[in-house]
C-alpha cells in the first residue's frame, strides 16, 4: 500500500481491497471523510474530489470519480462521474455516466445506466434505468414517497441540427426553482420509453404517458398522451430554426439557475454552523454553488452562440442580482438538516421565500433588455 492508502485508513476510510483502489497523487486525503467505503475497482482523481462521511463508492462494480463531490451517505454504485455534486443520501445506480454541471440534491437518485450532464435534480427526484437526461432541471414532490420521476428508457433530446452547426440552446425546465425548492409542489411523471425535445417546460402535477416524445410544453395538472403528426417536407441544409420561443426559454432557464444559486448562497450556506462537525456540509454546499456557476456559464454560452447565428445582440445579463432574503436563515443549534428545515417552514415563510426568488428571476429577465425579431 502507498502512503496515501495508509493515510486514508488512518482517517477511518474503509478500503475493502487496497490493492484494487487507486488514489491519484492530486487527491487530498483530508477531503476523504471517516466512514467512507471504497470498494475494489475504485479510482479517485482530481484535487476537487471530496467524499463526505459515510459515502459509498463502487459497491456494484468499478467506479471512477474525477473532481466529484459526494455528501454524507451519498452513493455511486459504479460507473464514471466527473465534476458532479451529490448532496446527502443522493444515489447514482450502476454503470452511471455523469459529467460536469450535474447536481443531485438530497435523496435524488437514478437507477442503472443513466447518462447525465448539466442536469439538476432537486430533492427526491428519481430517474429510472437507461435514461439520457442532459441539460435539464427537474423538481416536484415533497418526500421519498412523493417525488417526481423519469421513467426508464427516457431521453431528453438536447441537440437540434438546425443552423450551420446545430446548437444546444435546448435546456428544459420540468417544474421550476422558485416553487420547487420548498418541496411542496405536486410531483411530475415523465413516462418511460419516451422522450422530450428541448427546450421544453413541464408544469407541476402533470403526467406524460409512456412511449411518446414531448414536442410541446405541458401545462400544470395535465395528462398528456398524443401521437406525433406525420411530417414530410423539404429540408434546406443550414437553415436556422425560429428565434422564438427558444430565446425566451433559454433566458427563463438561466433566470431559474440564478435563483437557485441565490438560494444556495443566501439560505443553504448561511444555515450551516461554523463548527468543525458541520464542515463537510459547508464544503458540499460550496461545491454545489461552484457547479451552479458552471451551469450558468454553459447556458449563457449556448444562448450567445444561438443569438449570434441569428444576428442578434448578446445581452449583458444580471447574474448576481442584489436582493435581501426575508427568511430567517440563522444557523440553529443543533443543526437542522436542510430538508427537515424546509419542511418546518410556515406557509407565510414559504410565500416570502418564493417572492424573493421570483424577484431574482425577474431581475435576470429584465436585464436582457428590449427585444426585436429584426437582426
Amino acid at each position: 500500500m502507498s502512503d496515501k492508502h495508509n493515510r486514508l485508513i488512518e482517517r477511518g476510510v474503509m478500503l475493502v481491497d487496497p490493492g484494487q483502489t487507486y488514489v491519484a497523487p492530486e487527491v487530498d486525503p483530508e477531503r476523504i471523510s471517516a466512514g467512507v467505503v471504497l470498494y475494489p475497482g475504485c479510482r479517485l482523481h482530481g484535487s476537487r474530489t471530496f467524499l463526505g462521511p459515510g459515502a459509498l463508492v463502487g459497491r456494484e462494480g468499478p467506479a471512477t470519480l474525477v473532481d466529484s463531490v459526494l455528501g454524507e451517505r451519498a452513493v455511486v454504485e459504479s460507473g464514471f462521474v466527473r465534476g458532479a455534486v451529490l448532496l446527502r443520501d443522493a444515489r447514482l445506480g450502476g454503470n452511471a455516466h455523469v459529467r460536469e454541471g450535474t447536481l443531485l440534491e438530497e435523496e435524488a437518485s437514478t437507477a442503472h445506466a443513466v447518462g447525465l450532464k448539466h442536469t439538476i435534480l432537486l430533492s427526491f427526484v428519481t430517474a429510472g434505468s437507461l435514461v439520457n437526461f442532459c441539460d435539464v432541471l427537474m423538481a416536484g414532490g415533497s418526500s421519498r414517497d412523493d417525488h417526481s420521476e423519469v421513467g426508464s428508457g427516457f431521453i431528453h433530446f438536447n441537440f437540434t441540427p438546425w443552423g450551420k452547426r446545430g446548437d444546444k440552446a435546448t435546456a428544459s425546465l420540468v417544474g421550476d426553482v422558485v416553487r420547487g425548492v420548498f418541496l411542496r409542489e405536486q410531483r411530475i411523471f415523465l413516462g418511460g420509453a419516451g422522450g422530450m425535445i428541448g427546450p421544453r417546460s413541464v408544469g407541476y402535477g402533470s403526467v406524460s404517458g409512456a412511449g411518446q416524445v414531448l414536442r410541446r410544453d405541458v401545462p400544470s395538472h395535465k395528462l398528456v398522451v398524443s401521437l406525433a403528426s406525420a411530417v414530410e417536407q423539404e429540408n434546406v441544409p443550414g437553415s436556422a430554426r425560429k428565434l422564438e420561443p427558444t430565446r425566451t426559454r433559454n433566458l427563463a432557464y438561466i433566470a431559474q439557475l440564478v435563483a437557485l444559486r441565490s438560494f444556495y448562497v443566501a439560505v443553504r450556506l448561511q444555515r450551516v454552523p461554523d463548527e468543525l462537525e458541520h464542515a463537510h456540509v459547508r464544503t458540499v454546499v460550496q461545491e454545489a454553488i461552484a457547479t451552479l456557476d458552471v451551469c450558468i456559464e454553459e447556458r449563457c454560452r449556448r444562448l450567445d452562440a444561438f443569438l449570434m447565428e441569428h444576428g442578434q445582440p448578446i445581452p449583458t445579463l444580471e447574474l448576481r442580482p442584489s436582493s435581501v432574503c426575508a427568511m430567517d436563515v440563522a444557523p440553529r443549534q443543533p443543526y437542522l438538516d436542510h430538508v427537515r428545515w424546509v419542511h418546518t417552514l410556515t406557509a407565510k415563510e414559504v410565500e416570502l421565500g418564493q417572492g424573493w426568488l421570483a424577484g431574482i428571476a425577474a431581475q435576470v429577465l429584465e436585464s436582457s433588455g428590449p427585444f426585436s425579431e429584426e437582426a
